[in-house]
């Protein structure tokens, strides 16, 4: 019995080495470095799917962007302060008017509280610079006017340009055709100011931007400035004959049509 000992010691010790060499194979794949690595891949790989989207989103948002802008307009000098509008357009079109610079200190502050407000609302209502002025402010309604006019203006000159580049042969005929718009002149009723559209050395189209108001003028106005228009067109000039009963108003427009020609080219 004691001489059976050993045996069993050398069995058991053989099992103990066997089970351990089994058990050592069946661990060795998972400390594999390169099975380790095929594992990792896929985290990897998914992860890079989660940006990409994202990023296709961020460059659609800023093209949507794109298609909105904002243009200032000329800082425009009156007997309280300078006035200047910025627009904020898409699609052509105004979405919101605001006045980055108006009249500031004492009664001027109250003035522009009143009046920009509802100078901004009315830009955006009429699309154009032809809106009233408001009772009170009438020197920042003025400059509001010219400054919204020249925003106007940088409006559709970017306009014409990039339509005109992706038109073919019918956007360089629309290259061809300006809006110019000449000097404000002072009568004795108020502002007269012409803007013209001329294309191939011809005015197709002029109207007053800024013409008297107000009581008689209104009337006067509404007599002569639609008459003075087709003249314009008509002659291709600022040859044009006076609207009788509107003496002032006609030599103002015929001043403002001249600086537009003059600016045209001719």
């Amino acid at each position: 019995m004691r001489k059976s000992h050993p045996m069993r010691r050398v069995v058991l010790a053989t099992a103990a080495t066997v089970s351990g060499v089994v058990l050592l194979l069946s661990l060795k794949p998972a400390s594999d470095p390169a099975a380790a690595s095929a594992a990792g891949a896929a985290p990897q790989q998914t992860a890079a799917g989660q940006e990409s989207p994202q990023g296709g989103q961020q460059s659609g948002a800023q093209s949507a962007g794109a298609a909105a802008g904002t243009v200032t307009g000329d800082a425009t000098q009156t007997q309280y302060g300078t006035v200047q509008v910025r627009l904020t357009v898409a699609n052509g079109k105004v979405t919101k008017a605001e006045a980055v610079q108006a009249p500031k200190g004492g009664l001027s502050d109250q003035k522009t509280a009143l009046a920009v407000p509802r100078l901004n609302q009315e830009a955006v209502a009429a699309q154009s610079a032809q809106i009233d002025a408001v009772s009170g402010a009438t020197y920042t309604s003025t400059g509001y006017k010219k400054s919204l006019q020249s925003a106007l203006d940088k409006v559709k000159a970017s306009s014409g340009s990039s339509s005109g580049s992706s038109s073919g042969s019918s956007g360089s005929a629309q290259a061809q055709a300006r809006t110019v718009t000449g000097k404000a002149v002072q009568t004795q009723y108020g502002t007269v100011q012409v803007r013209i559209t001329v294309g191939n050395g011809k005015i197709s189209k002029a109207e007053a931007v800024q013409a008297p108001k107000g009581g008689l003028s209104d009337q006067k106005t509404a007599l002569a400035v639609p008459r003075l228009n087709q003249e314009a067109v008509a002659a291709g000039t600022a040859n044009i004959d006076a609207v009788s009963g509107a003496t002032y108003t006609s030599t103002g427009y015929k001043q403002s049509l001249q600086s537009a020609l003059d600016q045209a080219g001719g």
